[in-house]
């Protein structure tokens, strides 16, 4: 599993009890701006789905959560057989971010679930596991 494009990974919408959305901005001097995106990342091995999204979500958000909900798996890539799998957070602990080198600049706030909607139609965020993400998480019952 030493290539990294073949792994899973796993993205995480995190909704406080106000319903607020955790968003991580940072610079991405390739892509030539400052992007939106979620609290995820890669499988490590011998991580599950589930795994992958607790630590991504203490790491980069310093966030632990009680609930959980799958809300899909999708294909990353047409050429890789890896998948994204996108999970709801609820029932939010808040601590530190856990943050490593290269992740020193990743910016934690909480928006409204309809401005982080409105972000993914202004084109704001990077990464399209995260709009569909947050457009599943909205369009969905709570408790399914």
């Amino acid at each position: 599993m030493s290539d990294g494009s073949m792994r899973d990974a796993s993205v995480v919408v995190a909704r406080d009890a106000n319903g607020l959305v955790a968003l991580l901005s940072a610079d991405f001097p390739a892509h030539k701006g400052e992007y939106l995106f979620l609290p995820g990342g890669r499988r490590e091995d011998g991580e599950t789905a589930l795994d992958c999204a607790r630590r991504e979500l203490r790491e980069e958000a310093g966030v632990s959560a009680g609930q959980w909900r799958l809300l899909g798996s999708h294909a990353i890539t047409l050429s890789s057989p890896a998948r994204v799998h996108l999970y709801e957070a609820r029932d939010l602990t808040l601590g530190a971010q856990e943050l490593t080198e290269t992740e020193q600049d990743f910016k934690l706030m909480w928006w409204p679930m309809a401005d982080a909607l409105q972000a993914v139609h202004d084109g704001r965020f990077l990464l399209p596991a995260g709009p569909l993400a947050l457009l599943l998480t909205d369009h969905r019952p709570a408790n399914s």
